[in-house]
């Protein structure tokens, strides 16, 4: 898209400095998009009387009008207008239609009327008052559209400088709705990670949970097993205890016994 150069007096001032200049002519570009079978929506910004541009007689026949033919001629000031806000066109009943913005100065009575309108138009079509609206934004926009019309019909240069300032904006709501997708992106994709990673660490604590009980199988079984060693170490040392104690008091019966007997000996007259 060229750039476009009005020379106003010893002054030249140029439309379209940015490279994003057809992004933020997105709105308007619409509106230069012919509709069919429709009429263009009412709007805060003036227009003149919309103009006849071509009929056709049926299908993909011939036009009878030439849109060269039709056009009036133009002011350098209508021409600035039609580059700020260009016409609307549509096509209804096999015929295009164009409507351009309107050139007459606007008094104080249309300003109050274009607040009024403004006031009007956001109660009806039920904008919010507050946070993000679609509604509000377009409204505003077209508010706006209206003032830099207004304005430019007066003063050239003040109008191309409100533009500069309405693109601005715009470019600068773009930056900032662009870094909101981005973050909303990020944002996902951190949620998706953290999700991942909530379902690893969910199955791993599930593994650490299967292992635990394992080992702790494996405690209980070998805690039975050590019971049952120490209940058989203990009957054996028993048995053990037993018999030895059966061993000693036949050894001190036998002692004794043979003590007696030695006794018996020496104690026996000699002869």
């Amino acid at each position: 898209l060229k750039p476009l150069w009005f020379q106003l007096g010893d002054r030249q001032f140029r439309l379209g400095l940015r490279i994003g200049w057809a992004r933020v002519w997105g709105a308007n570009a619409r509106e230069r998009t012919p509709q069919t079978n429709a009429k263009m929506q009412p709007s805060l910004v003036k227009y003149n009387t919309p103009i006849l541009i071509s009929t056709t007689t049926g299908g993909k026949g011939k036009k009878e009008k030439k849109k060269q033919d039709v056009q009036p001629a133009m002011t350098q000031t209508e021409d600035i207008l039609n580059s700020i806000l260009p016409p609307r066109e549509w096509t209804q009943d096999d015929q295009l239609w164009v409507q351009y913005v309107s050139s007459t100065p606007a008094t104080r009575a249309d300003v109050i009327n274009l607040q009024e309108d403004l006031d009007k138009w956001l109660q009806q079509r039920q904008a919010r008052e507050t946070g993000i609206c679609p509604i509000r934004e377009e409204l505003y926009s077209q508010c706006f559209d209206e003032v830099i019309r207004q304005v430019t019909i007066i003063c050239a240069e003040r109008g191309l400088l409100l533009l500069r300032v309405r693109d601005e904006i715009r470019m600068t709501i773009c930056a900032y709705q662009s870094l909101y997708e981005s973050s909303i992106a990020f944002g996902m994709r951190k949620a998706l990670q953290a999700e991942q990673r909530r379902n690893q660490h969910q199955k791993k604590l599930k593994d650490l949970h299967v292992a635990n009980n394992k080992l702790k199988a494996e405690v209980d079984e070998l805690e039975n097993k050590i019971a049952a060693i120490e209940r058989q170490e203990a009957e054996r040392r028993a048995d053990e205890e037993r018999k030895h104690k059966d061993e000693v008091d036949t050894l001190r019966k036998m002692n004794a016994s043979k003590k007696e007997q030695l006794e018996s000996l020496l104690q026996a007259p000699k002869k």
